[in-house]
């Protein structure tokens, strides 16, 4: 399958060409800068094309990722060259107008679905992520779509795009509008952030992550979520108004007044002890890492860096408040904590399996005539410093006395020192070694 991004150089629309390339689609990419446009595809392995009309006419799948303000542009430069049983699909954080301009625009037999992804190029599956649908009418590509996001895990929403840019006011008008005021008053008023922290609870620290986030965007994509979405206006003057109102309460020291208002708010929140339950999970996992990794200082460890993927293992030197210091072969690595998760056991075993060279050693022991051999080498297979081991021999001879036999174990290790564990292992059994 023929899948095109236009506008598939940066931000979102380079995610859906990198992951769809994953999934083993041919993907073809669209950008205004053709060198940019060149270099990233030889990046990813994949097609560019200048053109727009171009690249959509050969594609099955043609998915829209430009700026808000040239999406509607885009839908009517693109649409008279889609081929007939085409799907066509933008992903802008507004819907109305590029809904109404696909239907309007796009040739009989060209199916729309306008979409809009719920999250940002930072993620690294489509596990968990929301993505809205918001279709007109419903063709054969419909339940393909459904069906691939279902098999990522993804969760759906499916809804009309008047509902979609009314909660989308709220959800990203509102909460960024607000981020940006309060990391914007906090730069007017000459605060230390860094300086600020110390003195902070988890919940300052969460809500500052959560600002930096926002204010960390593409502020023209903010911008344009801000005046491209005919809701906002309503939702900034209540904002705004709301605003006034209670400084006006504390002002005159209303404090009934003020107090009244606040537990409205929260009733209006609905169900505040899931609330605090998930506020409450989001603190813990700040925190649980750290002391993990205080608990690991001088033992062997593997991060997990993830944006990259890449994989440090090695002994944890060093640990502070922002960084994490591996030693390996002499070689010291520091990374930032913020940046890397912390490997499981078995997460680190595994990856010892598939990236560390092995060790092959073949153990010999006589045990009474009536062991079952296999069951001993399953034992020996779940010693955590076993890589894998099976009986490549059993005898029964003139060397070995009668009642008893010979049993040879064949298994592989990394770290040679474990050599230790298979014999005591063997010995506990009744084994002699040979």
């Amino acid at each position: 399958m023929k899948i095109t991004v236009i506008g598939g150089t940066r931000g979102l629309g380079n995610w859906i060409a990198s992951f769809m390339k994953k999934k083993g689609f041919d993907v073809t990419i669209t950008g205004r800068n053709k060198t940019a446009g060149e270099t990233v595809s030889k990046k990813m392995g994949i097609k560019y094309v200048e053109h727009n009309m171009e690249a959509a006419s050969e594609a099955d799948v043609v998915v829209v990722s430009v700026p808000i303000a040239a999406t509607v542009e885009t839908i009517r430069e693109i649409a008279p060259s889609l081929k007939k049983g085409t799907l066509l699909v933008d992903v802008t954080s507004v819907k109305e107008k590029p809904s109404r301009v696909m239907t309007e625009c796009t040739p009989e037999g060209v199916e729309v679905l306008p979409t809009h992804p719920m999250f940002g190029p930072r993620i690294r599956s489509l596990d968990g992520q929301v993505v809205v649908l918001t279709p007109l009418k419903k063709g054969e590509w419909y339940p393909k779509v459904l069906n691939f996001l279902k098999s990522e895990n993804a969760r759906i929403l499916v809804t009309t795009p008047e509902n979609h840019d009314q909660m989308m006011s709220i959800v990203q008008g509102l909460t960024h509008f607000a981020y940006i005021c309060v990391a914007s008053t906090i730069e007017r008023l000459q605060i230390d952030v860094k300086e600020s922290r110390k003195f902070a609870s988890p919940v300052y620290s969460l809500m500052l992550d959560m600002i930096a986030r926002i204010v960390a965007q593409n502020p023209y994509l903010c911008y344009s979520i801000q005046t491209h979405n005919s809701y906002i206006k309503r939702t900034h003057e209540a904002f705004l108004k709301t605003v006034v109102e209670l400084k006006d309460m504390v002002s005159a020291g209303q404090e009934k007044e003020f107090t009244d208002a606040m537990s409205s708010a929260a009733k209006h929140l609905d169900d505040l002890e899931a609330a605090l339950g998930r506020s409450d999970k989001a603190i813990s996992a700040l925190t649980e890492e750290i002391s993990l990794l205080k608990n690991s200082v001088g033992k062997e460890v593997g991060l997990k860096h993830i944006y990259s993927g890449k994989v440090h293992v090695g002994v944890l030197k060093e640990l502070s408040a922002n960084f994490a210091i591996l030693s390996r072969e002499k070689k010291e690595t520091k990374l930032k904590l913020s940046n890397v998760e912390v490997l499981s056991d078995a997460e680190l075993s595994k990856w010892k399996i598939e990236n560390l060279p092995r060790k092959v050693y073949d153990v010999s022991a006589v045990f009474p005539e009536n062991c079952n051999p296999e069951i001993i080498s399953k034992t020996v297979n779940n010693l955590d410093s076993i890589v894998d081991a099976s009986v490549i021999d059993v005898y029964q001879g003139n060397q070995i006395k009668p009642g008893e036999k010979s049993i040879t174990l064949r298994y592989s290790v990394i770290n040679p020192q474990k050599r230790q564990d298979v014999e005591d292992l063997l010995e506990g059994f009744g084994g002699i070694i040979r």
